[in-house]
């Protein structure tokens, strides 16, 4: 199989998964109405509205339009909670691309955290049928991989996910925490990491600024 006839293939494979659950459906339908036998398939007008009603799950929307906030480059620095307010922040860059166009995207960090070099992948995107904002991190500080998911405020100009962690270095496994990002302009966003256990207020254990560069 060539890269030219994959897209087809499971273009392909995506419909016929769907022709199997639409028949197995009309097939039920049929038998219990005693209209049809076994094997009924459905018309050509079913498929049609099927495959429009998947379009809604399938396709890009609005939401996916939140991440085009994110692309290009960017420098960042950061801070953990409690540091003094004279000590010089940790910093690196940024570089955030389309991983799948329209879809999912792709952030790069690259810097120094706690004096060591610092290696940070992740992965975000919008998943239409769960309707919510998916959200994947891997870095060289540890094994972990960390996810979460959570949505859009009502303003539109924060993103809020909720996801767990295990923190190795006490035992603790799962432990509940936040991540905002704050559209402050076109060439700012805030960046947060909450550990929830800490209680309802100043859970609040990273702080993240990100300029975009200038060229």
């Amino acid at each position: 199989m060539t890269l030219r006839t994959l897209p087809a293939f499971v273009a392909g494979a995506a419909l016929t998964a769907l022709l199997v659950v639409a028949t197995g459906a009309t097939t039920v339908q049929d038998r219990d109405a005693g209209t049809a036998g076994p094997g009924a398939q459905p018309s050509a007008d079913e498929i049609a509205e099927m495959m429009a009603a998947a379009a809604r799950y399938t396709q890009p929307g609005p939401n996916h339009e939140v991440l085009k906030r994110f692309l290009g480059e960017w420098t960042w620095e950061m801070r953990f909670a409690g540091s003094p307010p004279d000590a010089p922040p940790m910093q690196g860059t940024t570089e955030a691309t389309w991983l799948i166009e329209g879809r999912w995207i792709a952030l790069s960090h690259a810097g120094t955290v706690m004096g060591m070099p610092n290696e940070t992948f992740q992965l975000l995107g919008h998943d239409n049928f769960k309707q919510s904002f998916r959200y994947m991190q891997v870095s060289n500080m540890d094994t972990a991989m960390l996810t979460a998911e959570g949505d859009l405020t009502r303003a539109g100009d924060t993103l809020i996910v909720y996801g767990t962690l295990d923190e190795y270095l006490t035992g603790e496994h799962d432990k509940q925490v936040k991540y905002v990002w704050r559209f402050v302009s076109d060439d700012e966003i805030a960046h947060e990491v909450h550990d929830l256990h800490i209680g309802e207020t100043d859970s609040k254990v990273i702080d993240v600024t990100m300029r975009r560069k200038r060229r």
